[in-house]
């Protein structure tokens, strides 16, 4: 869910100023590599409707889009830092840098300026001695240069104001790993460059990093983009980021579609196989750090890029709420309005074993739309498909009095001398019946009610009668009729 938010709020900038939206595959990261993960981001995006203007599928001026596609412009750059001083090649071992961290528990042990003047890099060995080890093979990494003199890298975060972090608690990130591919730092830094990256919108963990980033790009000699760091989604109750564990624990999807891990074949539900429409989970998103500086919630992602602007995203953690997920898909079900879904509840009622047709289907959500949050919903309501075989045994004892079959014996043969059996004749007729009996509606709807459905609550029962046709409804009122005194029979 982040990491989509992190796409739309870019997608939302870029509609909004007239911009590109990019997608990157940032796959450098070998230790991180999923197998499937690139597939699984494009499908997501589409599902959102999120699809990007340049990228790996659509192509673009800027390509490759595969991070591990441009490995030779990331070695140029490596190779500047190192012959302007602003770098340098460091060869100590996993396990010697383990030991230093060991050692200087529980402080925590960081190689910057302090530190690197006493370890092994090309700044303490002399020339010979690193042409000698690269000749052996000694993998080494790429360290940044941090300045030595302490000063203030201050910049302008447009979400967060001005930002300013002291140089000496920062340490000499790694710019290109032993396996000669770059760090983020150093592949989004050269990346955002040269494809002309005006804005880098993305998650408040990177915050700390900014820094870094904006001493190298005045190490290249480049301007730096405008950076705006979003503020985290928090999990529900208490503190802290969303988590996958979060969503197990509240039975909700933290991901936008499923997602199986391709090393445990683990799948994690998803928004779009929970039956979410897409323009609902986005809207959800759109809100969990945004506000539009008014009392509206409910946009489209078109309403929405009119407003976006950065200025009027949150600072503060956004708390999630699944409960407020499931009104924005309520509200974007019902808003989209019956004709938006007759064709994939026939698509349901045909997986049930369901023979509506088109026009049955509109019927049906006219009925229900205003009743559920999700579309195979209506497919559960068992009484929408078949005639109920349990009742409400408490609200027959209730509502269910010893003249009241009567009274539905004769409304039966009123409803059998309807020649047009629409919903407006059938509340004619039904009203009509009322007043000739002088009989109350509570004394006769709900009756008709409970048995047509079991159940005492519903659609119009107009409507409903008039969706079943005259036979189905007078048959499902004789055996309604029949199964509630037997009910009240055994209850005596």
């Amino acid at each position: 869910m982040g990491g989509v938010r992190t796409a739309l709020y870019n997608w939302l900038f870029a509609r909004a100023h007239g911009g590109t939206f990019i997608l990157r595959i940032e796959d450098t990261d070998q230790g991180r590599f999923v197998e499937g993960a690139e597939a699984y981001i494009e499908e997501a995006l589409a599902w959102c409707g999120l699809s990007p203007d340049e990228g790996v599928r659509p192509g673009g001026e800027f390509g490759p889009y595969r991070q591990s596609e441009r490995s030779a412009m990331y070695r140029e750059a490596v190779q500047e830092l190192l012959d302007k001083g602003l770098a340098y090649e460091a060869f100590d071992t996993p396990e010697e840098l383990d030991a230093l961290r060991k050692a200087a528990e529980p402080d925590v042990f960081q190689y910057d300026a302090a530190t690197r003047g006493q370890l092994r890099n090309s700044l303490t060995l002399g020339a010979e001695e690193v042409a000698t080890l690269k000749a052996s093979g000694a993998p080494y990494a790429v360290r940044f240069k941090t300045p030595d003199a302490t000063e203030e890298v201050r910049f302008e975060d447009a979400i967060r104001g001005s930002v300013g972090f002291q140089s000496s608690v920062l340490d000499d990130k790694v710019l290109m790993k032993a396996d000669g591919l770059p760090t983020y730092h150093l592949a989004n830094v050269v990346d955002d460059h040269h494809m002309r990256i005006s804005h880098v919108i993305r998650g408040e963990e990177w915050l700390p990093s900014a820094p870094l980033h904006v001493l190298l790009y005045r190490a290249f000699g480049w301007d730096h983009p405008v950076f705006a760091h979003l503020p985290l989604i928090l999990k529900p109750t208490g503190n802290g980021k969303l988590s996958k564990r979060d969503g197990d624990a509240g039975g909700f999807p933290v991901f936008p579609t499923n997602w199986t891990d391709p090393k445990s074949g683990e799948t994690w539900p998803g928004y779009r196989e929970q039956g979410y429409a897409p323009e609902a989970f986005v809207n959800m998103l759109l809100m969990l750090g945004w506000n539009p500086g008014d009392e509206r919630e409910l946009f489209t992602a078109e309403e929405a890029a009119k407003e976006f602007a950065l200025e009027r995203v949150v600072k503060s953690g956004a708390r999630f709420n699944p409960d407020k997920a499931k009104w924005f898909q309520e509200q974007h079900l019902r808003n989209a309005g019956s004709e938006a879904h007759v064709e994939a509840l026939e698509v349901l009622a045909q997986a049930k074993g369901v023979a509506w047709d088109a026009a049955q289907c509109k019927d049906v959500l006219d009925m229900m739309l205003e009743r559920v949050a999700f579309l195979p919903e209506i497919l559960d309501t068992g009484w929408l498909t078949a005639a109920p075989t349990e009742f409400d045994a408490k609200l027959v004892r209730k509502k269910w009095k010893d003249e009241t079959s009567g009274y539905l014996n004769d409304l039966a043969q009123v409803l059998e001398g309807i020649a047009e059996f629409t919903g407006e004749n059938v509340e004619a007729e039904f009203k009509g019946f009322l007043e000739a009996r002088e009989l109350g509606f509570g004394q006769v709807l709900l009756p008709f009610r409970i048995a047509l459905t079991g159940e005492g609550g519903g659609p119009s029962m107009f409507d409903f009668a008039a969706f079943l046709g005259k036979e189905e409804t007078l048959a499902r009122l004789a055996q309604g009729i029949e199964a509630v005194e037997a009910i009240r029979a055994a209850g005596e």
